[in-house]
């Protein structure tokens, strides 16, 4: 007599968990094992970098400029043009190397304050440029960092410097967005496109409208940056912003001042309380 197959059980059945029927449970995953594996690693809340992807460190954005310049522009019709990208990668490298050192700061003094609880550990998208030199500062200081990479058609993988067990591959923008905001303290936001500006502004929006109601920082870094690509005081001329919003955030534009205004947020909001949650 021929053995019964047994059917497979739902949690098994890989072809209905990857189904439209199955989109929450899904979701649900993104929320659980992340929210699972902080606890594991004691990890309490987070030091948010947000940035470009493209900004190259000072020494790759030397050497493609390098490479540039090397070439014959009688032989290369665009030179002009790729000679003058190079040249503001080279500018805007800066801002890598910042991010570098600045992360470094305040992974060393978050490590200094000898806590329980792994308490402001940096973390970003977990993929190249501002992300990676985030990750890099956070690795040289000898402390966690958390990479939370998203699956896109143009695939962005985890850079070297997040910490291998705090690498997560979120699948819904939303729920990556949701951990981004949920464990943070405070917010730093280098110059970006798109991407940055959406998480830029939804954080702003979720503060104003008051679904966001913890204490959190957010810094804007480089304030003649910002302030050359949104008009933030005409937002509020036309009265499209309160006055008081243009207090959600403030301008740095250096690491050190970065540091002081962070570390000081945080000494004031958190670590004078008995309770640090």
């Amino acid at each position: 007599m021929a053995k019964i197959k047994k059917p497979v059980k739902a949690y098994a059945n890989m072809e209905f968990l990857n189904s439209a029927d199955a989109r929450v449970i899904r979701i649900l995953t993104e929320f659980l094992e992340p929210k699972a594996r902080f606890a594991k690693f004691n990890i309490l809340d987070t030091i948010v970098f947000f940035g470009s992807a493209r900004i190259k460190s000072k020494k790759d954005a030397v050497k493609i400029y390098n490479n540039v310049k090397n070439l014959d522009p009688k032989k290369t019709p665009d030179f002009p043009k790729q000679l003058r990208e190079a040249q503001k990668l080279v500018e805007m490298s800066k801002y890598y190397e910042d991010a570098v050192l600045l992360a470094e700061k305040l992974t060393k003094w978050s490590m200094g304050l000898e806590l329980e609880a792994n308490r402001f550990t940096v973390c970003t998208g977990g993929g190249p440029g501002i992300m990676e030199a985030a990750n890099k500062g956070a690795k040289q200081a000898g402390g966690y960092s958390i990479g939370l990479n998203i699956s896109i058609p143009f695939e962005q993988f985890v850079n070297r410097y997040v910490t291998p067990q705090m690498q997560f591959e979120f699948h819904y923008f939303f729920m990556r967005k949701f951990w981004f905001a949920y464990l943070s303290k405070a917010l730093i936001v280098f110059p970006g496109g798109f991407g940055t500006m959406d998480e830029f502004f939804e954080v702003l929006t979720l503060i104003q409208t008051e679904k966001i109601k913890k204490n959190l920082i957010i810094v804007a870094y480089d304030e003649k940056y910002w302030k050359s690509v949104v008009n933030f005081e005409s937002l509020e001329e036309h009265g499209m912003i309160s006055k008081a919003d243009l207090k959600l955030f403030q301008f740095c534009s250096t690491p050190d001042e970065a540091f002081d205004v962070i570390t000081k947020y945080f000494e004031k909001n958190y670590l004078r309380k008995k309770v640090q949650k």
